[in-house]
């Protein structure tokens, strides 16, 4: 229980209802002044821009609301994230898509209870890190921040994130609140979608991590049918309160998401943040003429005072020290997601892992391979105190071992000392000035972040690729970004793929555990690699207005028979598994599948089950399947694990938009059970609820 609210006669633990009762006798004796504050956040616009642009770095302490001391009132104390605490220097996680990879959220899960406890250490009690808007398509310069393309998926890892979290009395805010998928024409795209892919594709996650408990949501830049998302009435009433019943308070996207301060109130965005803005500007004098009643300011107090007064009264599971940011046990939870994240994605001939006995000239090639790189240099930018790049992970794995680096510029150069290795490492992909937060309105940053140009690396990646193709049988190449890159035209030229990822401050070592079999790849894509930038959505990052289909990911590529290179959910391993016939069962409108999956290989390692719905004759078109549960299965070398997984019928409804509702069909529905989405790998049974 927190020092300011000891002042009051609210107890440790105390009762909703309890606290409900405090805010209504408190919300009287608050002046005009204090409720605006209150619904503000209390830093000027030009703090805000020297933290990002001139000071040592955004957000380094937490950023208040107004806390009224002497009614013992605490504030909302806001840290950024999502791969970490940005405030202060503490432990920087692999990216939210790597973790998306990882189909772990028992880890998700742990990583959230470390941000937690790390939050609370610098003071802090609001997280603005659960980031769950859906990349439609891969140029989306932020997808680093998100889970993958699937809704569901992306549910269930934010949904693991919002209770770690919040497991240590941190408020945890979903986040961007709605349809914000495009970084560069984020202050003035229109986006619109039809009712149906609104509901089914955009939402569900929210909602799910809504019914985890999620304390605060997140308004967005971009305006959805027209309005402002911050000023959305449709989505800040109707849908979240009203069709959700959402009981936590919502925010604003940073000083430039909401225009109009009066409508932004009545729509139902409770704090504008972080700065004296429209609210302070406009509210006093609004409630003077009459354009709006004190039940307005009292009904987003309200929101806002029983959420902060429930998270401040709370046990804390531990005490929060100076000692807990970046301490080991942390570090080691960010290794550890960095080497579930790892996909292989193509091993000939077994070049994985490295023989440790037998490789004593190693050869890192490219210009990332001794650079520290950790993703986005915008909001979520966290400030660990050390990163362990690929080189440096490599040589503290292998000290005996002579470990070259050359950046590749020079190709003869490079051929040459590759033809004299035992194994070559080429790292290959992007940085945070190829794709990120948008913040190039400012001329001396003009080449940072923003969606990116294109899908494919960088032609001095390709060329050093394809040059060094046969030189050393032994060769990976290591790519690291945010979403799919498309690798097509070099594919045939690499023995081994690897996507690493924005691995962390632990990435480096992560790899090397991994090229030299003390980890086992298990990670899976979180998205799928097309064969062309044709076969995903259109984008244009410069747009005023936004159609967003129905379709997108795997289910448009399935949906209209594209061949893909990779699909969502695929990986390999150093080892091998082997499912048994799936058994059904059908009880209460849910369907239960059970396998026994066995590790036939002689490592240890783990395989992810994805379980796949589908529909046999539905009134209204529909995906070919859609994901509904999976399991992170680890096994040792001739492990078998019996493994159940299930969806329900409701979970397979469409939203009817007469209706204005989801509908359940009285019809026949497949299964699907295997280790990606392609329909080679998986199993399928038919049957009824």
């Amino acid at each position: 229980m927190r020092e300011t609210v000891k002042k009051t006669k609210l107890t440790e633990n105390c009762s909703k209802q309890t606290i409900q009762l405090f805010v209504e006798e408190l919300i009287p004796k608050l002046s005009v002044e204090e409720k605006v504050g209150i619904m503000s956040g209390q830093v000027t616009e030009q703090k805000l821009l020297d933290d990002l642009f001139l000071i040592e770095h955004y957000n380094i302490k937490p950023y208040p609301t107004l806390a009224v001391e002497r009614l013992g009132i605490p504030n909302v104390r806001f840290v950024d994230g999502p791969r970490g605490v940005v405030s202060g220097t503490s432990t920087c996680f692999p990216v939210s898509m790597a973790r998306g990879a990882t189909f772990d959220p028992e880890l998700e899960e742990e990583i959230g209870r470390a941000i937690g406890a790390e939050i609370r250490a610098q003071g802090g009690n609001y997280y603005g890190g659960v980031c769950i808007n859906l990349p439609r398509n891969p140029r989306w310069g932020r997808a680093q921040e998100c889970y993958g393309e699937d809704p569901y998926h992306m549910g269930e890892m934010g949904a693991a994130l919002t209770r770690g979290v919040q497991s240590q009395n941190v408020m945890a805010c979903i986040k961007h609140f709605a349809m914000n998928s495009i970084e560069n024409a984020r202050f003035k795209a229109d986006v619109h979608a039809d009712k149906r892919t609104l509901h089914e594709v955009y939402l569900p996650h929210f909602k799910r991590c809504i019914e985890e408990g999620a304390a605060s949501v997140m308004g967005a830049y971009n305006k959805v049918y027209g309005e402002q998302a911050s000023e959305s009435k449709l989505l800040l009433r109707d849908i979240l309160r009203d069709k959700w019943g959402f009981e936590g308070f919502t925010l604003s996207d940073f000083l430039w998401a909401v225009k109009d301060g009066v409508k932004a109130v009545k729509a139902g965005m409770n704090i504008e943040m972080p700065c004296f803005c429209h609210y302070n500007n406009e509210l006093p004098k609004a409630l003077e003429e009459g354009r709006m009643g004190m039940e307005d300011l009292d009904e987003a107090v309200g929101y806002i005072l029983r959420t902060i007064s429930y998270y401040e009264t709370r046990k804390d599971p531990m005490e929060y020290t100076a000692d807990v940011l970046g301490c080991k046990e942390h570090i080691e939870v960010a290794r550890r997601a960095a080497e579930e994240s790892m996909v292989l994605l193509k091993n000939d001939g077994r070049v994985l892992p490295f023989d440790k006995k037998k490789t004593d000239k190693i050869l890192v090639l490219g210009v990332l391979g001794d650079t520290e790189n950790i993703g986005d240099h915008g909001s979520s930018r966290v400030h660990p105190s050390y990163t362990v790049t690929p080189l440096k992970g490599i040589m503290k794995k292998m000290p005996a071992a002579q470990v070259l680096y050359n950046d590749g510029s020079d190709l003869e150069r490079a051929r040459e000392l590759a033809a004299d290795a035992d194994a070559v490492v080429i790292i290959a992909g992007y940085i945070h000035s190829d794709e990120g937060e948008f913040l190039a309105d400012r001329s001396d940053i003009a080449d940072m972040g923003g969606d990116r140009q294109s899908m494919r690396l960088h032609q001095r990646d390709i060329d050093l690729i394809r040059g060094i193709k046969e030189i050393c049988k032994n060769t990976v190449v290591s790519i690291v970004g945010s979403s799919a890159i498309l690798i097509d035209e070099w594919e045939a030229d690499a023995p081994a793929i690897l996507f690493s990822f924005y691995s962390g401050m632990e990435g480096g070592n992560a790899l090397a555990d991994i090229l030299f079999g003390d980890a086992c790849p298990g990670g899976k894509l979180p998205y799928t690699v097309a064969m062309s930038e044709d076969d995903y959505p259109f984008f244009d990052p410069d747009c005023t207005y936004a159609e967003y289909e129905y379709y997108h990911g795997y289910c448009k590529m399935e949906k209209e028979d594209r061949k893909v290179l990779y699909p969502f959910g695929y990986g390999l391993s150093y080892t091998t598994f082997e499912t048994d016939e799936p058994r059904i069962e059908i009880f209460h409108d849910t369907a239960k599948v059970t396998v026994n999956i066995k590790n036939t290989g002689d490592a240890a390692g783990a395989e992810v089950l994805q379980l796949y719905g589908g529909w046999e004759e539905s009134a209204v078109d529909r995906p070919v399947k859609v994901l509904r549960d999976f399991k992170r299965v680890n096994l040792s070398p001739g492990e078998t694990k019996q493994v159940s997984l299930s969806f329900t019928k409701n979970s397979m409804s469409y939203f009817d938009e007469k209706k204005d509702e989801f509908v359940e069909e009285n019809i026949g529905y497949i299964a699907y059970i295997g280790n990606c989405s392609c329909k080679e790998a998986l199993q399928q049974i038919s049957f009824r609820f």
